[in-house]
């Protein structure tokens, strides 16, 4: 078997909310058909679905690999995203698995952990 892609479907509690939040973010939105958008930044990507279930979402979490953590983070911290959509985000830690990573919680529960190989 030789691989082209995987990609994830992330909940949303509500769709368009999530959406923007995930614009917000700083990903582009390059598809919206049938309640499934389609997320991208540089070669990485996830669908958005309209579906929640609050048990599912809240055990989902998803692990998105940056060049630069401190960068992101002072990003989304300078959007003002946490109150914003008045989620959860913790500051940068360096990990003792050899990562400096920060948490984020979208408007539906899932759990994104941003990180960066150190």
């Amino acid at each position: 078997m030789k691989s082209i892609e995987i990609k994830a479907f992330v909940p949303a509690k509500d769709y368009e909310l999530s959406k923007q939040f995930y614009v917000d973010f700083g990903f582009e939105m390059a598809s919206d058909n049938n309640g499934i958008a389609y997320f991208k930044s540089g070669d990485s990507s996830f669908l958005l679905q309209d579906f929640y279930e609050e048990e599912h979402a809240n055990n989902f979490m998803m692990h998105l690999l940056v060049e630069d953590a401190h960068a992101c983070h002072t990003q989304l911290k300078n959007a003002g995203i946490a109150s914003k959509y008045q989620v959860k985000m913790t500051e940068p830690v360096e990990q003792p698995w050899g990562m400096l990573d920060f948490v984020i919680i979208d408007p539906s529960g899932v759990l994104w952990r941003v990180g960066q190989n150190i």
